[in-house]
């Protein structure tokens, strides 16, 4: 875990064995991104249900919220001490807010940055993209979660800005903002502006790629790792020319340190996006670095190139591939549009059997990946025995991350049913237990929470998405041991609980007895309610 007082970098959020406040500094609360926080004494399973558990307040916000809340305890802002909770949103603004309360004084922001200055600097209209393109409307912002570290909250934010002879450019900028202020600490921003050597394009004429930053979708959550910030980027709809970009900065200086392309070998349709549904890079003990590609050319450096479509791959920190697995029929993966890297990466916890350093993950065909991180297991024409395990079309198809929990993991596929898959020695056992409800596109957003009795708590967030909006967001817990066992929804008490229309990929956080819901235009926050 991490705390503000000491770090264990591959544990960022919960609370110390110590009982010290929470915290959660990045996507799904740790660096190995399984979705638990496992010191949460508050929401047992007896204190969640619809009679004593519900919202408590909303906060307005100016946009959608796409990134995952954050939350520090104890930060001192205007000589008041706060539980923290940030708030990024696709109008460009970051908020901090008393993490407890919107009475009085906290019933505003205790800061608010923007990152527009209008009319010269806004946000990128939807449209801009390409007209009738929904997928994040009417603006584009910020969106992959931010992350904290060291007392800074790193965030990336896109703008279309029109200069005074009126030539309009597209900006993305990564920010360090001192979490007390909101302000931009030294050195940042940073414009966004990578090359790598290759012939995609865009192209500078010199052998190199460019990041396009209209089309270059910073979806993918935030990494901080041994003194660097790992951002990456995927596409807006598969709107070209766009590549799978990851880039390391320097924490401190906020200077460009490393970069990988997955796909910059072919002269346009290289593809290879890293968005992996809003969930960021994994990272293991060691400091590898794991993600997940989507459609795009695939043709490593065994067959003469440097392109990674729909692959799982392990970069060390200087962002160099040292192993990667493909599954054998990558080209009818691509070809009919169905992504591995849909769904967000899982390290796993050490595990008992032959092979102990497990990650895992499903994507679009809702096949269910269990691979060896010491040997991932390259490509194989002929099928994919050389990895620890595949269950073909488990899921009916991932757009999220799973979560894990006493070595149960939790898959939320679009069209499906919750499913648990259970790890024995190593392997998952073939038949899940499953929820006794479905869930429609693009499937409820996951996390888990427990206390140190062992007995969890599964969070949904289900936001059901149509074109250019969402239905109302519903919030379930279940049972962790009985998925089947409902605890709580939102819908029980609609008119007290419902925390309003949703976004995709939304998952809730849950921290120190509250959870906290991003929505469409509010933060919604839910715990024992008042007796």
């Amino acid at each position: 875990m991490k705390t503000i007082s000491f770090v264990v970098w591959i544990s960022l959020g919960a609370m110390s064995a110590q009982g010290q406040l929470s915290s959660v500094l990045t996507y799904h609360y740790d660096a190995a991104r399984t979705g638990q926080t496992n010191n949460e004494t508050i929401l047992t399973q007896a204190a969640v249900n619809a009679n004593i558990f519900g919202k408590l307040f909303s906060q307005p916000v100016d946009g959608q919220v796409f990134a995952q809340p954050l939350y520090v305890p104890g930060v001192t802002i205007n000589s008041q001490v706060h539980n923290v909770v940030f708030v990024a949103t696709e109008n460009d603004s970051v908020y901090a807010f008393d993490a407890d309360s919107n009475a009085g004084d906290n019933a505003n922001p205790l800061w608010h940055t923007s990152f527009v200055q209008p009319p010269s600097v806004v946000t990128v209209p939807s449209s801009d993209i390409k007209t009738g393109y929904s997928d994040i409307y009417p603006q584009i912002g910020i969106t992959g979660s931010p992350v904290i570290d060291n007392g800074s909250l790193f965030v990336v934010a896109a703008t279309k800005e029109t200069s005074t002879g009126g030539v309009v450019t597209y900006v993305q900028r990564l920010h360090a903002l001192d979490i007390t202020t909101g302000l931009d600490v030294s050195g940042s921003p940073v414009v966004i502006a990578p090359t790598f050597p290759g012939k995609c394009s865009p192209t500078d004429g010199l052998g190199n790629v460019i990041f396009g930053a209209l089309l270059q979708n910073q979806r993918a959550a935030l990494l901080a790792s041994h003194g660097n910030v790992y951002v990456s980027w995927g596409s807006h709809g598969d709107y070209r020319p766009f590549q799978g970009w990851l880039v390391a900065y320097n924490e401190t200086t906020l200077q460009q340190v490393a970069v990988f392309n997955s796909g910059p070998d072919r002269s346009f349709y290289c593809n290879g996006g890293i968005w992996m549904a809003g969930s960021g890079p994994a990272v293991d003990a060691s400091g590898n670095i794991y993600i997940a590609t989507g459609n795009g050319n695939f043709k490593p450096p065994s067959l003469g190139g440097n392109s990674y479509g729909d692959s799982y791959l392990r970069l060390n920190s200087s962002l160099q591939p040292v192993d990667y697995f493909t599954p054998h029929n990558q080209d009818t993966l691509d070809k009919e549009n169905k992504d591995v890297g849909s769904g967000g990466i899982i390290i796993l916890p050490d595990q008992s059997g032959l092979f102990p350093h497990l990650m895992t993950n499903a994507g679009k065909d809702g096949t269910i990946y269990l691979v060896n991180r010491d040997n991932m297991g390259l490509y194989d024409a002929n099928g994919d025995i050389q990895i620890v395990q595949e269950l073909p079309l488990a899921l009916h198809g991932m757009f999220g991350s799973p979560v894990f929990f006493q070595n149960n993991v939790y898959f939320a596929p679009a069209s499906d049913f919750i499913k648990v898959f259970t790890l024995l020695n190593g392997q998952y056992q073939t038949t899940p237990v499953q929820s006794s409800s479905s869930y429609g596109y693009p499937g409820p957003g996951l996390s888990i929470s427990s206390g140190p009795t062992g007995t969890g708590i599964v969070w949904a967030l289900d936001s059901q998405f149509t074109v250019k909006n969402s239905t109302s967001a519903v919030l379930h817990a279940f049972k962790a041991d009985n998925i089947k066992s409902a605890l709580y929804s939102s819908s029980t008490f609609k008119a007290r609980d419902a925390p309003g229309p949703g976004v995709k990929f939304a998952v809730p956080v849950v921290v120190s007895g509250k959870v906290y819901v991003g929505g469409a235009n509010s933060l919604s926050v839910f715990g024992v309610l008042p007796h």
